[in-house]
C-alpha cells in the first residue's frame, strides 16, 4: 500500500515498523462544543484507514486522544457557569454518541490530557535538562525553537517565515518570539496542577507528545490539515527534542470540509454540527458523502451535494434489495450467459482494492462500486438473463462485494429494504409530505385500478406527484417513492 507522507511530501510504500503490527495515533477533539462535519471527516478517514489495514491482516493499535483542559473549555465553563470538567465530559460523551451513529469504530485507546499531567511535567523537565526549554520567573515553560535545528521539517516553513508572524504578547517572558508554551502558569480562577515551576496547566502541544509516548515510534500520526503547523510541528520538536529518534514514520493529514470554498470552522462561524445534519439525513448518507472525495482533497458541503449523495446511495441499496429478492426466491435456468458481465465484475472487484492501495482513494473505490452496480443492473433489467444461472452467480458476487464495502468503508451494510424505508421516511419529513395522506391516496388509487377506473387512477397519480410522490405500476402492484 502507498500512503502520502506529509513529512516527505510524496506517496511512499507503507511498511509497518513492527512486523504485522501498526501503531496509529490521531489527534482528537478539544471537548468544548458539539462536533461539526469537519470533525466527522477526520474521524471517518482514520476509521477507514484502520479498517483497511486490519483487512490486510495487520494488527492495528489505534489511539485517539481528547483534550479535556484548554482555554476554550475554560471559557465555555465560565459562559455556561459549569465546571470545566463537566464541560469536557459532556462533549466527550456527545462525540462518542455522534461517532457511534456514523459507524466509527471506537479507538483502542482514548487518552485524556488530564490523565497525563505528570508525564507532561517529566517531558518538560527533560527538555529543560537538554537546554531545549526554559522556565520563566512567573512559572511558564517555553520550548526553545532555535535549539531544535530540524524545526519546520514537517510544514516546510523556514524560521524566517515563522518569525515574520511571531509576536510576544503582553506579559509573556519568552526569550524569542518563536518559542512556544509547554506549561502555563495558572491565572486566577483557572484549573491548575502543582509543578516544579508553581501552579499551572499544560500547553496544547505538549499534551500529544505525552499521550503518544507509550506507542512510539508511531507508524502513522494523523489529523486534519490544519494541524500540520503549529501543532504537529511542535509535537515533533518536543518528542524528538527530548531524545526520541523518530516520532512517526508517516504523517497523514485529511483535507478540509468547506462551505462556499472556505474552510468550515467554529472560529469562522460557518460550521454545521453533525447533529444538525442528521436531522435531515441518515448517518450513513453523511458517511457516504464524506468518503466520496479523496481524503486529501477539500470537500464542499451543501444540501445539494448531500441530496446527490443520497440519490447515489439509494441506487446501490435498490440494487441490493432487488438482487436479494431474486436470490431468495428464484428458480434459476441453465441458459447461455455472456462472459462479459462476470469478467467486468471481477475486474471492478480488483480495481476497488487497487484504489484503496493507492493512498486510500475511497473516491475511486466508490466509483468502482457504481460501475459494478451498472453491470449488475444491466443483467437485473434483462428479463431473460436475470433468471439464469449466470445471473445468480453475478448477484451472489455482488452481495459478497457488499460485505467488503461494509467491512472496509462502513457503507451498504444495512438491511436494504429497511434502509430504503428509513430513507423514504427521512425524505418525507424533509419535503413536508404527510405520509398518512399519501397512504390514503394510494389506497384510493389501488381501488380505482381494481375497478378499472383508469381515469381516476391517473388523476390520483397526478395528485400524488403534485405532493412530491412518484407512483409506478409493477407486476406486484403499485410502487411509490419520493419524487426527486
Amino acid at each position: 500500500m502507498k500512503l502520502y507522507n506529509s513529512l516527505t511530501r510524496k506517496k511512499e510504500e507503507f511498511v509497518p515498523l513492527r512486523p504485522g503490527r501498526v501503531h496509529m495515533y490521531v489527534c482528537g477533539i478539544t471537548a468544548y462544543d458539539l462536533c461539526h462535519v469537519g470533525h466527522a471527516r477526520s474521524a471517518l478517514v482514520f476509521d477507514v484507514l484502520a479498517r483497511y489495514l486490519r483487512s490486510k491482516g495487520l494488527e492495528v493499535f489505534f489511539a485517539r486522544n481528547f483534550t479535556d483542559v484548554d482555554d476554550k473549555i475554560i471559557k465555555r465553563a465560565h459562559d455556561d457557569k459549569r465546571s470545566w470538567r463537566e464541560v469536557a465530559e459532556t462533549y466527550i460523551c456527545c462525540f462518542h454518541e455522534d461517532m457511534e451513529l456514523l459507524g466509527v469504530q471506537q479507538a483502542d485507546a482514548e487518552p485524556r490530557a488530564t490523565d497525563y499531567i505528570k508525564e507532561m511535567q517529566l517531558l518538560c523537565e527533560e527538555l529543560i535538562r537538554r537546554n531545549k526549554a526554559y522556565a520563566t520567573p512567573s512559572g511558564d515553560v517555553y520550548f526553545r525553537v532555535r535549539a531544535f535545528p530540524e524545526y519546520g521539517k514537517l510544514s516546510g516553513r523556514s524560521l524566517d517565515e515563522i518569525q515574520a508572524g511571531a509576536r510576544v504578547a503582553l506579559g509573556e517572558e519568552k526569550d524569542d518570539p518563536l518559542d512556544f508554551a509547554l506549561w502555563k502558569a495558572a491565572k486566577p480562577g483557572e484549573p491548575f496542577w502543582d509543578s516544579p515551576w508553581g501552579k499551572g496547566r499544560p500547553g496544547w502541544h505538549i499534551e500529544c507528545s505525552a499521550m503518544s509516548a507509550p506507542y512510539l515510534p508511531l507508524d502513522i500520526h494523523g489529523g486534519g490539515l490544519d494541524l500540520i503547523f503549529p501543532h504537529h510541528e511542535n509535537e515533533i520538536a518536543q518528542s524528538e527534542g527530548a531524545g526520541v529518534q523518530q516520532m512517526a514514520h508517516f504523517w497523514v493529514h485529511n483535507g478540509f470540509v468547506q462551505v462556499d470554498s472556505e474552510k468550515m470552522s467554529k472560529s469562522l462561524g460557518n460550521f454545521t454540527t453533525i447533529r444538525d445534519i442528521l436531522e435531515r439525513y441518515l448517518p450513513e448518507t453523511l458517511r457516504f458523502f464524506l468518503l466520496g472525495k479523496h481524503y486529501r482533497s477539500p470537500v464542499d458541503y451543501s444540501f445539494d451535494s448531500m441530496d446527490e449523495a443520497e440519490k447515489a446511495q439509494k441506487r446501490v441499496y435498490q440494487t441490493l434489495a432487488e438482487t436479494r429478492a431474486l436470490l431468495a426466491g428464484n428458480s434459476w435456468k441453465s441458459i447461455p450467459f455472456p462472459a462479459e458481465p462476470a469478467a467486468e465484475a471481477k475486474q471492478l472487484e480488483d480495481a476497488f482494492s487497487e484504489a484503496l492501495e493507492d493512498d486510500l482513494n475511497t473516491a475511486a473505490a466508490i466509483g468502482h462500486i457504481f460501475a459494478l452496480v451498472r453491470v449488475t443492473r444491466q443483467v437485473l433489467e434483462d428479463k431473460k438473463l436475470r433468471t439464469s444461472e449466470g445471473a445468480r452467480e453475478l448477484f451472489t458476487a455482488f452481495h459478497r462485494n457488499a460485505e467488503t464495502w461494509r467491512d472496509i468503508l462502513g457503507l451498504f451494510g444495512s438491511e436494504a429494504d429497511g434502509f430504503l424505508q428509513d430513507l423514504r421516511a427521512r425524505q418525507l419529513v424533509r419535503r413536508r409530505i404527510n405520509p398518512v395522506i399519501v397512504e390514503a391516496l394510494l389506497e384510493k388509487r389501488k381501488a380505482a385500478r381494481q375497478n378499472k377506473d383508469f381515469a381516476a387512477s391517473d388523476a390520483l397519480r397526478d395528485e400524488l406527484f403534485a405532493l412530491g410522490v412518484e407512483v409506478r405500476d409493477a407486476p406486484a402492484g403499485q410502487v411509490w417513492d419520493v419524487a426527486l
